[in-house]
């Protein structure tokens, strides 16, 4: 038999946390986050990261492993998974994987990567285009079609043509031989419990995360942070919270606008995490679990 690898997620401020560690200290478990913001030393109170309390209650792994300048992608992530899995399963504990971010999620399911090398020169080409031209470019290169890739997202357009300039190869080639990858952890059984709650208990969840993160000093850590090259690094200086306060230290939001605008970026945020779970869970064991309270 599989050995059984779980995975507990479910959306921004549904309660992963206490769940996860009240599991994890039942079951004589270690966790492992998949989180894609919590790999940062210092962003801390924007991502409602485990306290130093909490991560001693049970062993985390892949939490403040990078500099907030450093770029995490989901190959780098898969490969410090799968190590931290197999350390875990060394000990004889069990893994209990906890997040929400979709893409690193899906790692744990599916293939998520091919193993198409981009060198700098043609990113740095490809960037050069406009969305139009680079549309136009990728068509030309696929004259068989572009299959089930949609032309009107210029980011995945982007990153096909540059996978197809890299490769030499089609997006129907490159997809084939995608589908014929193994996961990283086809060889576990992965059982997923997706936490859930009532929309307005979730809400009301949320108002009072933004609430207890600016009281706890959110604008004091994003200061600190861009000190240290957090705009360096788009994917976190784009995240909820900090982008909302960069924004009133570039003039664009007024400060008492602040704890409204993270809200509702998070209840937007929220919104698609459901859309995915909706969409991107099929085929894995999922138990829903509904909390209150």
């Amino acid at each position: 038999m599989k050995p059984v690898l779980h995975l507990l997620t479910g959306c921004t401020a549904v309660g992963k946390t206490e769940r996860a560690l009240d599991w994890a200290e039942r079951r004589g478990a270690e966790i492992v986050s998949c989180d894609s913001l919590l790999f940062y030393r210092g962003m801390d109170i924007g991502t409602a990261k485990p306290t130093a309390a909490e991560q001693a209650r049970v062993p985390h792994h892949l939490i403040d492993i990078l500099d907030v300048t450093d770029r995490m992608d989901v190959t780098r992530y898969v490969t410090r998974a799968q190590a931290a899995v197999r350390a875990i399963t060394a000990r004889g504990r069990a893994v209990l994987v906890v997040g929400g971010s979709g893409f690193y999620l899906k790692s744990f399911l599916a293939p998520v990567a091919d193993d198409v090398a981009v060198p700098a020169a043609i990113r740095a080409e490809v960037a050069a285009l406009t969305p139009a031209a680079a549309l136009a470019r990728l068509q030309a290169l696929n004259p068989g079609g572009l299959g089930a890739l949609d032309p009107a997202n210029p980011r995945r357009v982007a990153r096909a043509l540059e996978r197809c300039l890299a490769s030499g190869r089609t997006v129907a080639e490159l997809a084939a031989d995608f589908a014929r990858r193994r996961g990283a952890f086809t060889d576990w059984t992965v059982e997923v419990t997706l936490l859930e709650r009532s929309p307005d208990e979730l809400n009301a969840r949320i108002e009072g995360r933004v609430a207890a993160m600016l009281r706890a000093g959110l604008v004091d850590e994003v200061r600190r942070l861009e000190a240290a090259g957090l705009r360096d690094n788009p994917s976190a200086a784009r995240a909820i919270g900090y982008r909302e306060v960069l924004d009133v230290f570039d003039g664009a939001l007024p400060e008492a606008d602040l704890p409204a605008a993270i809200a509702r970026n998070t209840r937007a945020l929220v919104k698609k995490q459901r859309t995915w779970f909706r969409t991107q869970l099929g085929g894995a064991k999922v138990t829903v679990e509904r909390l209150t309270g």
